[in-house]
């Protein structure tokens, strides 16, 4: 899977945290491994010409979603068929989303998470403009977030296992300082 993210916005973004859920919802959605998604972080005015234009609202927003090749969750495919080329476009306003954040109590980081993954949703087809829509959407959003942060948690727990390990050996001279 190839994510690409650029960052217009002028405000530092964590980029490794960004592409990590979208990574992690990608494939919980179970699409196909090498679909190619876009991240692209812009500033308020850029969001607010792209609201107007695309949803006819004035003013800026969080996250803009643009499909590409209409995708589904279990896209996957085998066989000699090939994969999708392109999964579509998330556009993330980081200010807006540090607002946003703040308001709700929460890190811009988590803001950043929940859009990320807000967004690959509505790039496999959900939406929320209809309360029953709404919850369906909402949901996973929030069973994928948690599953993430689950995912994260154990990666960082066997990271710093690993990292005590090293030194143990490399104390006992089991292993050389460069780690051989």
């Amino acid at each position: 899977m190839s994510i690409e993210l650029a960052n217009e916005s002028g405000i530092d973004v964590p980029v490794d945290l960004v592409l990590d859920a979208a990574r992690f919802a990608i494939d919980r959605m179970d699409v196909h491994p090498g679909a190619e998604l876009s991240v692209i972080c812009v500033d308020l005015d850029t969001m607010a010409d792209l609201h107007m234009r695309w949803m006819d609202l004035p003013g800026p927003t969080d996250v803009m979603s643009f499909p590409m090749d209409e995708l589904t969750p279990g896209s996957r495919q085998s066989g000699d068929e090939p994969g999708p080329a392109t999964l579509g476009d998330i556009v993330l306003c980081p200010e807006f989303a540090k607002t946003q954040a703040k308001q709700a109590r929460h890190s811009f980081d988590h803001e950043l998470a929940v859009l990320t993954v807000h967004g690959v949703l509505h790039l496999l087809g959900y939406d929320h403009a209809e309360p029953e829509e709404e919850r369906e959407m909402f949901g996973l959003q929030a069973a994928i977030l948690d599953e993430w942060y689950s995912d994260r948690r154990l990666r960082d727990r066997s990271k710093r296992q690993s990292r005590r390990d090293e030194d143990l050996l490399r104390k006992t001279g089991l292993l050389d300082p460069d780690g051989d």
